[in-house]
């Protein structure tokens, strides 16, 4: 059973800390959506936003399980403090670049790099505290808590950013994430963050590998994580290319620019935002598996939507993007309150982030393919062929035991199964 704050206090110290985060999260959204603009007027190439995306994915995909490992090891609260601060100095790096004329898509892309390398940490330690900090029942609303922060921030951040770009130099934009970092740092300063019991092992210690290779062990005996993890695979393949090139999607399809960009990425945001209500608000179903299957099934047919919209159909457009925000945190929220309920604190950080190394493990390549044939093909093939993916496999997923079933599952993937 997981152990969590007795404190009667918990809501007041997660909810400061999770205050700090969110000034945090909206310098980056500012950071990204001006470095990805930045970035389609440079070169107006696909295939650069491609590459730029899946630099920003690597350090997630390979590193993620030796983070997780890590995590488990150190101070949680220490290692959102370094990483938010060193992500905060790469971007000060980069401000300087740009206010000195320096700056080149090579530059662009070393920090993108460093400031995933850090984030991979961030979240690792961030999700991991979480259990810890929040008692079981809510853990569900607290997933919809941060889909709704996410929501409300994409609502707010990329028509700020389209407005910044208009009125600020980069490096001004830039330099605005620096300053949220601090404010993100802060709380952390001062208040405390429960750590897991030791683990208990008898003999010595085990070395980062044995600790990896538990968490791969933790997660192949539970059979519903398993199935999930190869649907969220091919998901990951044909969708997140397509989102990662919206701005070619605006631009030559739609014919439009930044604006329209920041009003398309706020549609999805006011769907987050709902989403994360009705979730926060609703719970979802007793079985969280079913929500998540419900959600998915939503999200294709938003994404398949999108891609079947013609070039005067901007407004449509904006309606299907909006659809398929509100059935993200109703797929994702259920999935992370699982996961957080019932695997042990000792191992979340391994688990959570070697769940996510294998889920993105194919997004790397389908965003390097994506670009070039975005460029012969047209970019709408990307949201057509994802959206009938993720439609089709929610449907089916209601027919596959090991998925349906898989709350029930915990008593194979026990710490004792996976020691013995």
């Amino acid at each position: 059973m997981v152990q969590r704050d007795p404190s009667p206090h918990w809501a007041a110290r997660f909810l400061t800390i999770w205050t700090g985060q969110a000034f945090s999260l909206f310098g980056s959204m500012l950071v990204q959506f001006a470095l990805v603009w930045w970035l389609t007027k440079t070169t107006g190439s696909a295939t650069v936003l491609g590459l730029a995306t899946m630099v920003a994915l690597l350090p997630q995909v390979f590193l993620g399980p030796f983070v997780g490992a890590l995590v488990d090891r150190w101070n949680r609260r220490l290692v959102m403090i370094v990483t938010d601060s060193l992500i905060a100095l790469t971007t000060l790096v980069l401000a300087a670049l740009a206010a000195l004329g320096a700056m080149r898509v090579g530059h662009v892309f070393l920090v993108m790099f460093l400031r995933s390398v850090g984030g991979v940490f961030h979240w690792a330690a961030m999700q991991a505290s979480t259990s810890l900090m929040v008692p079981e029942r809510h853990l569900a609303r607290v997933a919809g808590l941060n889909q709704t922060l996410n929501g409300a921030l994409q609502i707010v951040a990329p028509p700020v950013g389209a407005l910044l770009w208009g009125v600020l130099p980069l490096y001004g934009i830039l330099a605005i994430d620096v300053g949220t970092a601090i404010l993100a740092v802060l709380p952390l300063c001062f208040i405390p963050i429960p750590q897991p019991a030791a683990r208990g092992r008898v003999g010595a210690p085990s070395s980062l590998i044995q600790d990896v290779m538990e968490g791969l062990r933790y997660i192949w005996r539970w059979p519903g994580v398993r199935a999930l993890l190869l649907m969220a695979t091919a998901i990951n393949f044909t969708i997140n290319p397509g989102f990662a090139l919206m701005p070619i999607l605006i631009t030559r399809h739609f014919g439009r620019g930044a604006l329209e960009l920041g009003w398309m990425e706020s549609a999805w945001g006011i769907g987050l935002v709902v989403g994360g209500l009705v979730l926060s608000g609703w719970g979802g179903f007793r079985r969280r598996i079913l929500t998540t299957l419900m959600g998915l099934v939503g999200l294709g047919v938003g994404v398949l939507a999108l891609g079947l919209m013609p070039p005067e159909g901007f407004p449509l457009a904006l309606v299907a993007m909006f659809f398929a925000g509100t059935m993200n945190p109703i797929t994702n929220g259920p999935v992370f309150a699982i996961l957080q309920a019932r695997v042990n604190p000792e191992l979340q950080g391994r688990v959570l982030t070697t769940i996510g190394s294998i889920a993105g493990a194919m997004m790397p390549l389908g965003t390097a393919i994506a670009g070039p044939v975005s460029d012969w093909l047209g970019v709408r093939v990307w949201f057509l062929v994802g959206g009938a993916v993720c439609t089709l496999m929610g449907m089916a997923s209601f027919f596959v035991p090991a998925i349906v079933d898989m709350e029930d599952q915990m008593a194979m993937a026990s710490p004792a199964a996976v020691h013995s």
